[in-house]
C-alpha cells in the first residue's frame, strides 16, 4: 500500500487551518506546518501549535512573503493545503510561484471553502474577494499546478448559531432576521468535516484537477426550514422579521467594514442561492458520493447543543 503523502498546510492556526492540521493528523499524514515563529505571543495560537507538535506536527519556520523560506517548507512535502485568511488570498500567488519552483507538489489546494467561485456573481465588498479567489485558480491553472479546489459551501460554526442572522452566537429565542424571502436553500458543513473531506482528497486520483463540493445530504436548508427546526426543538415560535433584497442591499451600502462583507455574502447565500442553483458539471465532484464512509455531524445533530 503507498505510503500517505506528506502536507505542508499553510495558516494552521487559522479559522479552518487548525481543522485541517488535526484532519491531517488523525488521517496518518506526515504533517508540516508553515509557523512565522516557533512560539508565537499569540497564547491560544502557541498553545495551538504545542498541541500539533506532541501529536507529530513538523513546525517548518517560514512564511509566504518569504520566498526562499517558503520554497525550503515546499520541499518537504508532497502536497501543500493553503487556509490563509480572505484578505490574504493574494499572497498565494508566492505560493504558486515556490509551487513552481520546486516542482515536485502533487497537488495544491488553495485557500477557498466556500463557493464555486467560478460560478458565483456577487455584490461589493464580497465581489473584489471572490474575483481575487478566482485570479488565483486561474493563475494555478496557467502554471500547471495540479490541485484540487474545494468548495465546501456554509461553515456551521459561522451560520449556524446564529441561523443564518448576523451577529449572535447561539439561535435566537423570540425574534429572528431573515434575508428574502425564506425559501433559499442552502448547504451548511461543520468545519471539521470540511477537514476530513479534504484530507480525504489528498492522495484521491478522482479530485485531481478538479472541483470537490460537499453537499451534505441532510444539511441542505432553507433559513425558513431552519428556524422551524429550531423552534421545534426549543418549544417556541420566533417573530420572524423579513428583510428584502432591496433593503439588504441598502444596509450592504451604508454598513462599516466588515459588516458589509458579511452582509454581501449573506446576500449571495440566502438571498441568490449561489450555494445550491447549480449543477455540478465534469469538471466537479461530490464528496459524500466519493467517502460515503464519512461520518458527518447532521444540522439537526447540530443546533442540539444549543438547546
Amino acid at each position: 500500500m503507498a505510503s500517505s503523502s506528506r502536507i505542508l498546510i499553510i495558516g494552521s492556526t487559522g479559522y479552518i487551518g487548525r481543522h485541517m492540521a488535526k484532519a491531517s493528523l488523525a488521517l496518518g499524514h506526515p504533517t508540516f506546518l508553515l509557523v512565522r515563529e516557533s512560539a508565537p505571543s499569540n497564547k491560544e495560537k502557541a498553545q495551538l501549535l504545542e498541541s500539533f507538535k506532541a501529536a507529530g506536527a513538523n513546525l517548518v519556520q517560514g512564511s509566504v512573503e518569504d520566498h526562499e523560506s517558503l520554497v525550503q517548507a515546499i520541499k518537504e512535502v508532497d502536497v501543500v493545503i493553503s487556509a490563509v485568511g480572505f484578505f490574504q488570498l493574494m499572497s498565494q500567488l508566492n505560493i504558486i510561484k515556490a509551487i513552481k519552483e520546486v516542482g515536485t507538489i502533487k497537488r495544491f489546494f488553495p485557500s477557498e471553502y466556500g463557493f464555486d467561485y467560478d460560478e458565483v456573481q456577487a455584490v461589493e465588498p464580497a465581489k473584489i474577494m471572490y474575483d481575487n479567489t478566482v485570479k488565483i485558480r486561474r493563475a494555478i491553472e496557467a502554471e500547471g499546478i495540479p490541485y484540487t479546489y474545494v468548495t465546501s459551501n456554509c461553515f456551521a460554526g459561522y451560520f449556524l448559531p446564529s441561523l443564518g442572522q448576523l451577529g449572535l452566537a447561539a439561535p435566537p429565542r423570540d425574534r429572528i432576521i431573515i434575508y428574502g424571502d425564506g425559501n433559499v436553500k442552502a448547504a451548511f458543513v461543520k468545519e471539521e468535516d470540511v477537514a476530513t473531506y479534504t484530507i480525504k482528497a489528498v492522495d484521491d486520483p478522482r479530485t485531481l484537477n478538479k472541483s470537490m463540493y460537499i453537499m451534505l445530504p441532510t444539511n441542505i436548508y432553507s433559513v425558513n426550514e431552519l428556524v422551524s427546526l429550531w423552534e421545534k426543538k426549543i418549544g417556541k415560535t420566533l417573530e420572524k422579521v423579513y428583510i428584502s433584497e432591496e433593503e439588504l442591499l441598502k444596509k450592504i451600502a451604508e454598513a462599516p467594514f466588515p459588516d458589509d462583507v458579511d452582509m454581501a455574502i449573506c446576500h449571495s447565500v440566502f438571498v441568490k442561492g449561489h450555494l445550491t442553483d447549480f449543477q455540478i458539471g465534469p469538471h466537479g465532484v461530490e464528496a459524500t458520493h466519493l467517502y460515503p464512509d464519512v461520518k458527518y455531524t447532521p444540522v439537526e445533530e447540530y443546533l442540539s447543543q444549543f438547546v
